[in-house]
């Protein structure tokens, strides 16, 4: 079973599964890959459609338990955690079905509301699923309990939309959460279970809940905040924030004006020391938002080599046709290679092999995610 398991694709209402490397497997439950989508190359590789209970019609964020072998898709569709059994190929059964808000449409019933919608971001270790929803809410989740009686935990962060992305810090004692649609956004850092064998997260776990100043995200223009990633050795977790005030000088975030449109930034968090708010960057505490060059960030990744990648994203700056691949340590900036519009990515440990999860074309700045593929890359960077 490869490690590098990660991405997916959709064709016909199934889960397709991506797999990077050389894998040969195969399951009776599984049908050929076929229809958009679905890659083609030596690298990535599309080997098997899965059905799933109910078609998929509205989908989020996925995740990968190694050491269980098994695959989690946030599914709108079946208001439920889908889990996918990675050694065979085969649906396993439904997380917290009906718990959550699934699909929620406009006042006029016409499109998805994605801002309501649930589940959403999703992260696992061990016997432990966290999962935003719709309403604001981290739902946590024990895998080993029975199914009746595997919601653990519901807390509010305070807000009126989805909980998003996620990151845990390796150890899983701390998780810090995104509420992107908000307005303003804000992240909310979680004391959770680690590897323990009871759940203790509740409305006492909320350690902060951290808005950015609003000079950098300033309130009434629609700004986010995206995908955490959380580096081991300069311990800090690393927020993409698509747009932001004054990157360049004069810019425009939204408010109009005629200037070019704004560059992303990246927040930086200490969770020891976490804030209420955080403003421009600190080098003498490693912590506030870091501006970026030429990238309006949504997925953010990093390994354990202290180098972070950002999937720039042309719908938050227009003509950001490339990642930033940014060091942790000395915050030097390089763009790579041309990608598409990308909302999630990935490093495996020990690795410079990249995996990023691209959209469809942009429909604005905020536009849902709609995963069409995945690429591989592998990246050449000195800190």
């Amino acid at each position: 079973m490869s490690e590098d398991v990660k991405s997916l694709a959709f064709s016909s209402g199934a889960l397709a599964l991506v797999f990077v490397g050389s894998i040969a497997l195969s399951s009776p439950a599984a049908a050929a890959c076929t229809g958009p989508g679905a890659p083609t190359t030596t690298q990535t590789r599309c080997i098997a459609a899965i059905p799933l209970p109910k078609p998929l019609q509205g989908y989020d964020i996925s995740w990968v338990n190694a050491q269980r072998a098994e695959f989690y898709l946030a599914d709108r569709s079946n208001a439920a955690i889908d889990i996918i059994d990675t050694e065979h190929l085969r649906f396993k059964r439904s997380l917290g079905q009906g718990l959550f808000r699934g699909i929620i449409f406009n006042a006029t019933g016409t499109a998805a509301d994605n801002a309501h919608s649930g589940p959403n971001g999703v992260v696992t270790r061990g016997r432990w699923v966290y999962t935003g929803d719709g309403d604001s809410t981290l739902k946590v989740f024990d895998l080993d309990s029975p199914a009746a009686a595997a919601l653990k935990a519901s807390v509010s962060t305070g807000g009126t939309t989805r909980l998003d992305e996620m990151a845990l810090t390796n150890d899983g004692r701390l998780l810090l959460a995104a509420n992107n649609a908000e307005d303003p956004p804000f992240a909310t850092l979680f004391r959770v279970n680690g590897d323990d064998a009871t759940n203790s997260v509740g409305p006492g776990s909320i350690l902060q809940k951290t808005l950015i100043d609003s000079t950098i995200v300033p309130k009434g223009f629609g700004l986010s905040i995206e995908q955490p990633a959380w580096d081991p050795k300069t311990r800090r977790f690393y927020t993409s924030v698509p747009i932001i005030a004054n990157n360049p000088t004069g810019c425009d975030y939204g408010q109009g004006g005629g200037g070019a449109p704004c560059s992303g930034g990246l927040l930086v968090t200490d969770p020891l020391h976490p804030k209420a708010v955080e403003g421009a960057f600190d080098p003498a505490t490693n912590t506030g938002v870091v501006k970026l060059i030429n990238c309006g960030p949504n997925g953010a990744t990093t390994a354990d080599f202290d180098v972070l990648l950002l999937g720039c994203t042309p719908a938050n700056l227009p003509g950001s046709t490339t990642s930033t691949v940014i060091s942790a340590k000395t915050r030097n900036q390089t763009s790579s290679e041309p990608v598409m519009p990308c909302t999630l990515a990935w490093m495996r440990s020990g690795s410079m092999r990249v995996t990023t999860a691209t959209t469809s074309p942009p429909t604005g700045r905020q536009s849902p995610p709609d995963l069409r593929s995945v690429r591989v890359r592998s990246l050449a960077w000195s800190t």
